[in-house]
């Protein structure tokens, strides 16, 4: 039961400012949304989502990762890959074995604009030299995309559909992590959001679903549009109105359409990743969080981005460790698999 205190402030908090107070609640006393949360609305929304082409464009790694000094190696589903950046910053991705004796080429070293191989020093990145070809790649300044068409196995397209996102005064962080499950697992558990203050209340609270996807070929009306309000830690939460939409088959973006930090974005990249020895599959959950905000105080935080991006890592590390849970569950009661 709420205590008197908590009503009081409750009641008397100005409802203009961004942080609110939240009187706290019993987790059971929450009311319920099972009857809401309709299984085959989820699964509806999440075959649509499989339906929408990506033009065989997958997410890899947040643009930090991959730097000038050394290559880095990277699976997209059964593709081992290389990434480095050429002199001038610009990104290459490629086959990941050497075409000499199949050396890992991530265990190389750099030179100039190649990788030189450390088996036998056979140095690639020339195309064409050697039998080795690049992959079509793209960083968009936040994540880097790698174009897989013999895994995608769709048109092509030049560019990858990247998510509409803050253009100024933002801060970006980025967070991967890994389950034993598949891509539209990843997707049915963002296109659920009626499990986020159950399953989550130490983050969320007040959650309620206001409009639910209707059918369209359009992915921007294809959407839920939720009220939710974001715990800061203790009794305060900011209040937004958020929509939850699929622009491609592997994605899902959390934008906040209205309230504190209108505009910000929470994409979430499920990436298919090699399965594990004895057959279970892997995905890589790939997570971007844009955030912006017109006040002072983000100023300040915009200044102080480096030690604020760890904070914002793990935060989504703390979501995706039950999620991830939640993702597992569903493919094995779906496939029966372990």
């Amino acid at each position: 039961m709420t205590n008197p205190v908590s009503r009081l402030l409750s009641a008397t908090w100005p409802a203009r400012w961004p942080l609110q107070w939240l009187p706290r609640e019993p987790w059971a006393g929450q009311q319920p949304t099972y009857r809401d949360a309709s299984p085959s609305l989820i699964e509806s929304a999440v075959k649509r989502a499989g339906a929408r082409p990506s033009g065989n464009w997958f997410v890899f790694a947040a643009s930090r990762a991959i730097g000038g000094s050394r290559p880095v190696g990277v699976q997209v589903g059964n593709v081992e890959l290389v990434a480095w950046r050429l002199p001038d910053g610009t990104l290459r991705v490629g086959p990941g074995a050497c075409p000499h004796l199949g050396a890992p080429l991530a265990l190389g070293k750099l030179r100039d604009s190649q990788v030189v191989c450390r088996w036998h020093g056979m140095a690639v990145g020339e195309e064409g030299r050697f039998g080795w070809l690049s992959y079509p790649s793209h960083d968009d300044g936040v994540l880097c995309w790698v174009r897989l068409d013999q895994l995608g196995g769709e048109e092509p397209t030049d560019r990858p559909a990247v998510p509409a996102r803050p253009a100024a005064r933002r801060i970006d962080a980025v967070a991967t992590m890994t389950g034993h499950c598949e891509p539209a697992d990843i997707v049915a558990n963002r296109l659920d959001p009626w499990h986020g203050a159950w399953f989550h209340p130490y983050s969320f609270s007040d959650l309620r679903v206001v409009q639910v996807p209707q059918e369209s070929d359009d992915p921007a009306a294809d959407r839920f549009l939720v009220d939710v309000t974001f715990r800061l830690g203790g009794a305060l939460g900011v209040p937004v109105h958020a929509e939850f939409t699929c622009p491609g088959p592997r994605t899902v973006v959390m934008r906040i359409v209205e309230g504190e930090g209108a505009g910000s974005v929470v994409e979430t990249h499920a990436t298919p990743i090699a399965p594990t020895h004895d057959g279970r599959p892997r995905v890589a959950v790939i997570e971007a969080t844009v955030a912006t905000s017109g006040r002072f105080g983000f100023q300040l935080a915009r200044r102080a981005a480096p030690l604020v991006r760890p904070a914002m890592t793990r935060t989504a590390a703390r979501l995706w460790r039950d999620d991830l849970a939640y993702a597992e569950r569903r493919y094995h009661l779906r496939t029966g698999r372990p």
